[in-house]
C-alpha cells in the first residue's frame, strides 16, 4: 500500500531501469497512482509489464534501451513524449555498483562506470528540461547512494559518480528553478534486491550493516517508492536541490 498523491494521475513518468529491482517497484508504484509509465532497461521485461497489466489496469511502455548509449537513451524519451504526453516526472534510477579495486580500473572501465552512473543522469535531465518548462514545471529525482557518505571502499568509481550526482543535483535545481522544475535526489541505504542477495550480500555484512542502522529493519525495494512517490508530487512543491537519505538511519545528519 503507497500514499496517494492524486496529482501523480495521469503524470507522463520516464524512469531508467524500471523493470528490475527498485525501478520495478517505482514502476508499480507510479501505475497504483494512476500515472503513465515509461521505462527502459538492457534486458526483457514483457513478463514484467504483462503482470503490471493484469494487476493495474494499464500496461506500462517498455523501451528496451543501453542508457549509455546517448542517442538511445535520448531517442527513448522522445517516444515515451509521443506516446504519454510530454514527461513531467523523471526518475533517474538504473545504476550499476560493480565492485573493483581502485588499482584494476583502467580508462575503459572508468568511462563504462561514469556513462550509466553520472553521464546519462545529466543528459536524461538536460534531454527532459525543454518539455518540462512548456508544460510549466517538472519534478526529477536522481538516485543517488549511501555510499560515498559513508566512504565506502570497493566501489570508487561509482562512489565517486554518487558524489557527483550530488553535485548536478543542486546545480541543476538552480538553473531551472525558475522554470518550476524541481531537481531532487534520494539516497537509499543497502537495499536488498535479488542483484544484491545474489551478488553481494553475506550474513556477517548484513548483520554489521543492520547493527550500524537506527532501524533494524532490512531494507526492501518497496521503501523506495513512497519517497520518490513525494519527491515526484506537488506534495514537495518547496523541496529542491535536496538529498533525501532512506537508509534505515546509517547515515544521520543535521
Amino acid at each position: 500500500m503507497y500514499a496517494t498523491f492524486p496529482d501523480l494521475r495521469y503524470a507522463s513518468v520516464f524512469i531508467t531501469g524500471g523493470g528490475s529491482g527498485i525501478g520495478a517497484s517505482l514502476t508499480e508504484g507510479f501505475l497504483a497512482q494512476g500515472a503513465k509509465v515509461a521505462f527502459v532497461q538492457r534486458s526483457d521485461a514483457a513478463a514484467f509489464c504483462e503482470e503490471m497489466e493484469q494487476k493495474h489496469g494499464h500496461r506500462p511502455l517498455f523501451l528496451p534501451c543501453d542508457i549509455t548509449d546517448m542517442t538511445a537513451l535520448k531517442g527513448a524519451m522522445d517516444k515515451a513524449a509521443e506516446t504519454h504526453g510530454a514527461i513531467t516526472v523523471l526518475v533517474n534510477n538504473a545504476a550499476n555498483d560493480k565492485r573493483h579495486a581502485t588499482e584494476d580500473v583502467d580508462e575503459a572501465f572508468w568511462d563504462w562506470s561514469q556513462a550509466i552512473n553520472l553521464k546519462a543522469y545529466f543528459f536524461a535531465c538536460q534531454h527532459v528540461i525543454a518539455g518540462m518548462r512548456a508544460n510549466g514545471g517538472g519534478s526529477i529525482v536522481n538516485f543517488t547512494s549511501i555510499s560515498y557518505m559513508m566512504g565506502n571502499a570497493g566501489y570508487a568509481a561509482y562512489t565517486t559518480a554518487n558524489s557527483g550526482i550530488n553535485g548536478m543535483t543542486r546545480s541543476l535545481a538552480r538553473e531551472f528553478g525558475p522554470d518550476r522544475i524541481r531537481v531532487n535526489a534520494i539516497a537509499p541505504g543497502w537495499v536488498l534486491t535479488q542483484k544484491q542477495k545474489d551478488m553481494w550480500v553475506t550474513p556477517e555484512g548484513l548483520a554489521a550493516h543492520i547493527d550500524r542502522q537506527c532501524l533494524k529493519d532490512e531494507l526492501a525495494p518497496e521503501d523506495m517508492v513512497d519517497p520518490v512517490l513525494f519527491l515526484a508530487s506537488k506534495a514537495s512543491k518547496a523541496m529542491t536541490g535536496q538529498s533525501l537519505v532512506v537508509d534505515g538511519g546509517v547515515v544521520v545528519t543535521g
